[in-house]
């Protein structure tokens, strides 16, 4: 029996209807894409403008060779909508059309993360940076001191934003320039500064001293409910006038001037810089490292106490006095515990250049009681964490 021409056509139209939906299956189900498990560096990366419409975005991929069909994408957009988030994509593996676009309705863009943790200085934050891949300490370091402006209500006087940088894990994309990322952490220290109510023309702020002495604090104590008292003790030699005398600010003054050697010598104490809080009273011209929450408050409140010292102890916590006797007895009690927890083999370590240099000042000016002692706290401190 001779078959009908129409029975033909309808054959022909369902063949072409089934490889059609083979076609458009294999677009959209297909994964395609570097091979899995592919490097960073091999990965492909696909950046999309913001504002970039929804078929130069399809036609990037698909040149990119990360879409099969351009047309299987634009679909997608049809049938499911939502709004396609720009950004920097990486491909490292194979993927569906389907799964592309879910990632770019999420806005799953390549970020670097870059930790900051609390207490770390322009000079450390900037080498984090730098070992994340996200440029050159050197770019960073001049970004941090050209976009003084971010601060200009904060701190008119800043020269740099150094304690304006919240400690914080940040994501930054590849393309990231080091101007973009200090204004990230300015922001953020903006968010928290407000919190505590830490702002612009507040009630009792002064919020570049807050600062400068919460930046002191961070680096002198890690336990955070000591901080108050450091704090306060702090408060009470501003406020009779006595040197703060901390090592941090030393070792800051000889970073900025470039002549840091991983050690405190006699010279970085006899340094004329504003930051040698051995031979200048009162606060540094400006912070010293960016502290985090805990010493914000700190500053923000100290402890009302008559501690004019404080002392590591053994266990890594500070033993405070309130006079020079006292603190004396706390530095000898250190100094003993040290000795019975030292192996003989380091105990014959050679005197830190700081140590070598106050006890000469004092067998000369037995009348600088205070300075000797100064040197002894400082002292324990800065073999307790190293």
């Amino acid at each position: 029996m001779e078959e009908r021409p129409g029975l033909k056509y309808l054959t022909f139209l369902l063949l072409l209807a089934l490889v059609v939906a083979a076609l458009a299956a294999w677009a959209f189900y297909a994964p395609i894409g570097p091979a899995a498990g592919t490097s960073d560096e091999a990965a492909t990366y696909v950046d999309i403008a913001p504002g970039t419409g929804t078929k130069a975005i399809a036609a990037q991929l698909e040149e990119a060779g990360v879409l099969r069909s351009r047309y299987a994408f634009d679909l997608l957009r049809v049938v499911k909508g939502g709004k396609l988030i720009a950004g920097e994509y990486r491909f490292n593996q194979p993927a569906t059309a389907s799964q592309v676009y879910a990632r770019m309705i999420r806005g799953d863009v390549y970020t670097i993360p870059v930790t900051i943790p609390e207490g770390y200085n322009i000079f450390e934050i900037a080498q984090a940076v730098e070992a994340a891949g996200l440029g050159s300490r050197e770019a960073f370091l001049a970004a941090e001191r050209s976009q003084i402006g971010l601060v200009a209500d904060l701190d008119p006087r800043a020269t740099s934003l150094e304690g304006y940088l919240f400690p914080d894990t940040y994501r930054f994309g590849r393309h990231a320039t080091p101007e973009q990322m200090v204004g990230a952490m300015v922001r953020r220290f903006r968010q928290v500064a407000a919190q505590l109510g830490l702002t612009p023309g507040g009630p009792g702020n002064e919020i570049a001293r807050t600062v400068t002495l919460a930046s002191l604090v961070e680096k002198e104590v890690s336990q955070d409910t000591e901080r108050p008292l450091v704090a306060g003790v702090f408060s009470n030699r501003l406020a009779q006038g006595i040197p703060l005398a901390t090592d941090p600010s030393v070792i800051y003054a000889a970073l900025l001037e470039g002549r840091y050697r991983g050690a405190i010598y006699a010279s970085d104490l006899e340094s004329a810089s504003l930051y040698n809080t051995y031979r200048h009273a009162g606060l540094p011209p400006g912070p010293i490292s960016n502290p985090g929450v805990a010493a914000l408050k700190a500053a923000l409140a100290p402890a009302r106490t008559d501690y004019l010292y404080f002392v590591a102890d053994a266990e890594g916590h500070s033993r405070f006095s309130a006079t020079l006797k006292e603190h004396t007895q706390q530095v000898e009690a250190y100094r003993r515990a040290l000795h019975q927890a030292t192996p003989a083999s380091v105990q014959h370590e050679p005197v830190h250049a700081h140590a070598q240099h106050q006890s000469a000042r004092a067998l000369h000016q037995a009348a600088r009681a205070r300075a000797l002692h100064q040197s002894a706290h400082s002292r324990a401190k800065h073999r307790a964490t190293r």
